[in-house]
This record gives C-alpha cells, sequence and structure tokens, in this order.
C-alpha cells in the first residue's frame, strides 16, 4: 500500500498545478484606478494618465508632457459555499483486511468544513511612466500584475482532497514607444518581461478514516519567466471621437519546481521535480470614447480573450516519464463594459460604469481552486485635481458572480483503491477599493 501511495503523489501534486495554472478566467484587470471608476469601458481609448501604457500603448503619443501614476486595489472576496455533499468509499476487500477485489464499500461522507472564507484579502499594485521624446515619439514603462490568484481554504475543508491552497502570481514588466502619425492617429507597441511563481497543495488520505489528522500533505512550488509583447492603435476620426485597439500577446512558460508529500509525522513520503508547459493567452481590446459634451464623456469596450488555447495540461516528470493529462476545455471568453465620465469642475471628475466578464470555464471541469463563473462588476469613482499637476483617483467596485456548482470525484485516494466525491454550490461576490495618483512635469 505504501508504494502505492507513493506513486501516486507526485500525480496528485501534479493535477494540482495543471488545474489552477491554467485558471486564468481570473485574469487581473486591476492596472489603473481611474480606469476601474468607469468598469475600464475606455481601456484602449480614454487616455488620462500613464496608465494607458498598459491600456494601449499608442495612448501616450496624446499625453502632453511627462507623468508618472501609481497606486493599487485592495480586492475584499467572500464567499457562500451551500449544498455540500461528500462521499468516500474503500475496496471492500481492503476494508476486510484481504487483497482488493473491485467492489467499492460505501464509508459516509468526508468529515471537515466547508466556510468559504478561502480568499485572503489582495492588495494588487502598479506603477507607470510615460515621457515625450518629441512631438511626436513617446517612451513609457510599467510594472503591474496580468494575472492572479489565491485561495486557501481551512485545514479540514471537505473539498481539500481536490486542492485546499493555490498560489499564482504573475507581474510583468513593460517598456513601450509610440509614435504619433498625425493629429488623428498614433501607433504604439511595446515588450513584456513576465515572471510567474506559484505554491499549490492537495491532500491525500492514507487510511479510511479520511480524518484530516491523518492526510497527507501534496505540494508544488515552481517558476519561470517569459516574454511578450503588445501593440495599440488609436484614431480620431473627429475630434469628439477615440477608437482605440489593443492586441496583447500569449507567454509562453515551462514551469519548474519541486514536488513533496509529508505525512503527518512529518516524514517525506516523495519528492521529485517536473516540468508543465503552460501559455497565458492572447487578448484583443477595442474601445471608442466620445464627447457628448464639454462635461459629459461616454465610453464603451470589449475584450476577446483566447482561453481556447487550453484544451489539456500535459506534465511531465523528471525521469522522463508523464504525470498527468488533464482536459480542461476552456472557452474563448468576452468581457463587455459601458461607463461614463463626468466633469463636475476643473477639480472634480465622477466615474460609473458596469462590465459583464463572461467565464471561459466549463461546468464539468470547474474545481474547488477556481469556483467562479460568469461577472457582473459595478463601479464608481472620482478624480481629484488640486493643482494642475497632480491628480488623485478613488475607484469603488462590487462584483457578484452567478451562483456554480462544483461537482468533482477522484479514484486516487487510499493507494488507488478508494473514490472521493465533493459537490457543492458556490456564491462569489467581491469588493474593490482603489486609489492612484498622477504627478506630472
Amino acid at each position: 500500500m505504501q508504494n502505492n501511495i507513493n506513486k501516486l503523489t507526485i500525480a496528485v501534486a501534479a493535477a494540482a498545478i495543471s488545474g489552477q495554472a491554467v485558471a486564468g478566467g481570473f485574469q487581473i484587470n486591476e492596472q489603473s484606478v481611474s480606469g476601474q471608476g468607469y468598469s475600464h469601458a475606455g481601456r484602449s481609448s480614454n487616455v488620462q494618465d500613464a496608465t494607458i501604457v498598459f491600456g494601449n500603448p499608442a495612448g501616450m503619443s496624446f499625453l502632453d508632457r511627462a507623468q508618472v501614476t501609481a497606486g493599487a486595489t485592495y480586492l475584499d472576496v467572500n464567499t457562500d459555499i451551500d449544498n455540500v455533499q461528500s462521499s468516500t468509499s474503500i475496496d471492500s476487500g481492503l476494508a476486510a483486511g484481504g487483497t482488493p477485489n473491485g467492489v467499492q464499500f460505501p464509508l459516509g461522507p468526508v468529515s471537515g468544513s466547508s466556510d468559504g472564507d478561502m480568499v485572503p484579502g489582495t492588495l494588487v499594485p502598479f506603477a507607470f511612466y510615460a515621457q515625450p521624446l518629441s512631438e511626436r515619439l513617446h517612451f513609457g514603462f510599467g510594472v503591474y500584475a496580468p494575472f492572479g490568484s489565491k485561495t486557501d481554504y481551512e485545514d479540514d475543508f471537505q473539498g481539500r482532497y481536490f486542492g485546499n491552497y493555490t498560489e499564482v502570481k504573475v507581474v510583468s514588466a513593460q517598456p513601450t514607444l509610440s509614435y504619433k502619425i498625425n493629429d488623428q492617429l498614433s501607433i504604439g507597441a511595446g515588450i513584456t518581461y513576465n515572471q510567474v511563481e506559484g505554491e499549490l497543495r492537495r491532500q491525500l488520505p492514507s487510511d479510511p478514516s479520511f480524518s484530516s489528522a491523518s492526510d497527507i500533505d501534496a505540494r508544488v512550488d515552481g517558476d519561470d519567466d517569459g516574454w511578450g509583447y503588445n501593440v495599440g492603435v488609436i484614431y480620431k476620426p473627429v475630434p469628439e471621437t477615440t477608437l482605440g485597439l489593443t492586441y496583447r500577446s500569449k507567454v509562453d512558460y515551462t514551469l519548474t519546481g519541486d514536488f513533496q508529500a509529508t505525512l503527518p509525522n512529518g516524514t517525506v513520503v516523495r519528492e521529485d521535480d517536473a516540468s508543465l508547459d503552460l501559455t497565458t493567452p492572447e487578448t484583443v481590446s477595442f474601445s471608442v470614447t466620445q464627447d457628448m459634451t464639454d462635461r459629459l464623456t461616454l465610453m464603451a469596450g470589449a475584450s476577446w480573450v483566447r482561453w481556447s488555447r487550453f484544451e489539456r495540461i500535459l506534465v511531465d516528470g523528471s525521469q522522463g516519464g508523464e504525470i498527468t493529462n488533464e482536459a480542461q476545455n476552456y472557452s474563448n471568453a468576452w468581457n463587455f463594459a459601458v461607463g461614463a465620465e463626468y466633469e463636475l469642475n476643473p477639480q472634480w471628475v465622477l466615474r460609473t460604469g458596469l462590465a459583464i466578464d463572461n467565464t471561459p470555464t466549463n461546468d464539468e471541469d470547474r474545481s474547488v481552486r477556481i469556483p467562479s463563473d460568469d461577472r457582473r462588476i459595478f463601479s464608481v469613482g472620482a478624480g481629484w485635481t488640486p493643482i494642475p499637476d497632480f491628480t488623485v483617483d478613488l475607484a469603488y467596485s462590487y462584483l457578484t458572480e452567478r451562483t456554480t456548482n462544483i461537482s468533482q470525484s477522484r479514484e486516487d485516494s487510499l493507494s488507488g483503491f478508494g473514490a472521493v466525491s465533493y459537490t457543492a454550490d458556490y456564491k462569489n461576490e467581491a469588493h474593490g477599493f482603489g486609489a492612484q495618483a498622477t504627478y506630472r512635469f
């Protein structure tokens, strides 16, 4: 039995990293608080500050002087988990103290809890700089997080055999150039250097009690870096109308890390190395900004993400063998947003917006690691400019998701001769509080 557990542990850890690493339905949008106020509806077309380095590199050409923008958004996520059902079974031959006979004997539910307090508060920072080099040529630089997620369930979480801790972070640095062809048309491009790192854990039952106190802790951590690029164009057919189009490339990684499985007494059951090829998908964004009056501006935008790249996840072990091969079946996803901005006076601007963000996951493959579904995001914000050189932007967003069902089962427990299942309804909501400052010089 012990040898079978050893063999299973590396597969368990591999399944953990593959399940999270491609769960990029949690693509991070927090790269601009001024944009957050109108739900990023004008991300590719509304040029306000240096955060346009991310939104559309061509937009730097419409900044009249050098400026730096820095800020952060704090995300507070709440989850309700209801209608939990779990079950365990063991081969009846093993249960009788003999050899396996292939007949499963039900044991009852997995002991533990499903509190739902699994996503800690997270601060997402960013910083951007833009500088005119000539009348037509601009340079910009930004540091931000394009992807990331974290779930940290309680120790005795009933779904712990499918994942109880996940943290993945991607940080990008982007130098950028833009060129203003004329007063109506500008183009821009940048390269991105990206670093990804993560830690993932899952529990493996080691005896028929299915008690969290006897579980094997299987975890993996790893990292890699990769290069990407983005390009953009802005066109103003008339002074009151701005059209923006941005393309962000895919980024290829090969994550390498350490696998380890540990018994409750500290004994290491298995150690190994493995590699996972990971691609974060390309994004195409389009938006339009329309000045309705001298004070009122309306915006609308759409983004398309090519999540369909994630059809299957293949993890290879250090000995050259295949560790896991999992179907993901992600779908391409769209985000739509509308927003408005109203200038009360030269010092104050008010903003609001609504976004619809569709998930790339599906009901069959969705897991406890990223239990998300389609989202609706409502935002309000304000900009305060006490002096011409300095602006403070604040924003609040409320995100609510459609109730989604998680239904998972495994036959790798108890050395492969038992099975566990977990079914529950998840309802997620989040509050985002953003603040940024822009200084022009």
